[in-house]
Parts: C-alpha cells; structure tokens; sequence
C-alpha cells in the first residue's frame, strides 16, 4: 500500500455560454422583432408581411438547430432545458396571438393551442422528479404542423393559396390537441410508483 489517493474523474463542466444557448438567445430576442414586423404590417401591408414571416422562419429553425447542437456536442445545460422551451412559447404564442388580434385566426384556436402548450410545460416540470415526458413523433408533427401553418398565415399568399391555411391549421390544433392527452398519459404513468427513472430531459413536445 502505498498511500497515494486516487482522484476521482473530473466532470468537465458545460459552460452556459455556448453556441446551443446562443441560438435560444436569438430566438428570444426575434420574438419582440417579430411581433414588431407584424404590427408595422398590420397583416395587410406585403412587404412587412414577407419580413415578418422570414423572421418567424429564421426563429423556428433555431429551435430544431440549438436542440441538435447541445445533444450531438453535449451541450446541454439546466438553463437551456428552462429558457427553450420558454423561447418556442413565446415565439408561437406572439404568432397566434397576433393572428388573433388581426382577425385572421378565431380566438378559440389560440386559446386551445397555447392552453395545451403552457399545460403540457407545467406538466413536465411536475413531473420531472418522477422522470421525463419523453417527446414522441406525434409532438414533433404538432410542431411541424404548427410552424406550417403560422407561416401560411403570414405570408402574404394570393386567394387561391390562402384558402389552403385553415385546412393546415385545422389540422395543428388536432395534432396538439391529440398529443396533450397523450403527455397527460405519459404524466400520469410517470407519477407511479412504477414510473421509470430519470432520462436525458427533452425539451421539444
């Protein structure tokens, strides 16, 4: 025996300032920029439209890359798993809201989507003692389907095309609506005393 101590492996730790963080950053901070673009365009004016709706684009795709960024390099941080999908909210709940109050989308559909998005948010962080709300294929065509059909809106599309946003959206809420009580499942089964382990915390659904 010779005394000497083995040390134990050092953790590197993941720094909260990086490239995956910054991307959700970004798309916080385009959300205000966004909603600016819209009311300038007052859904009417076709240059502003166009600009709000590459906006929204350009934020919606920093939600598929800073997710692909923090796992493929393992970058994922406790703030990150907080602030995106306080990012995706907050971008989606300005495009519908904005719809809403330009008269191109009833208000039912903006209160069930985003009654179903804050629900289904609440419901992770109650459940992740328990374990994790795993995001499923279903969640990922809610989301597809939702950033289709805001864009439809938003581009200011001729009269032939337009008529064709509704039937998308139509098809968002019942994706959104279907996947909900899916995750309330999910949530339910978890609060078991059988329920899994604690996983890798998605932040996509």
């Amino acid at each position: 025996m010779t005394g000497a101590t083995e040390s134990a492996p050092v953790v590197a730790r993941v720094p909260v300032l990086n490239a995956a963080n910054g991307l959700t950053l970004l798309r916080l901070l385009l959300v205000p920029v966004f909603a600016g673009s819209v009311v300038a365009s007052g859904m009417s004016h076709a240059g502003w439209r166009t600009a709000a709706c590459l906006i929204f684009v350009v934020a919606s795709v920093t939600d598929l890359v800073d997710g692909w960024i923090a796992r493929r390099f393992g970058l994922v941080t406790s703030v990150g798993k907080v602030a995106d999908p306080i990012a995706d909210k907050a971008l989606t709940g300005a495009a519908l809201l904005l719809l809403s109050w330009y008269d191109r989308l009833p208000w039912w559909v903006t209160a069930v989507i985003l009654a179903r998005e804050l629900g289904i948010t609440a419901l992770r962080f109650w459940v992740i003692r328990h374990g994790v709300i795993a995001a499923s294929r279903g969640g990922k065509a809610k989301t597809a389907l939702q950033i289709l059909a805001i864009t439809w809106y938003l581009w200011p599309m001729p009269a032939a095309l337009a008529v064709v946003g509704p039937w998308i959206m139509a098809a968002a809420v019942l994706v959104t609506v279907v996947t909900g009580f899916d995750y309330v499942a999910q949530a339910l089964r978890l609060r078991r005393p059988t329920g899994r382990p604690d996983g890798p915390d998605p932040s996509t659904g």
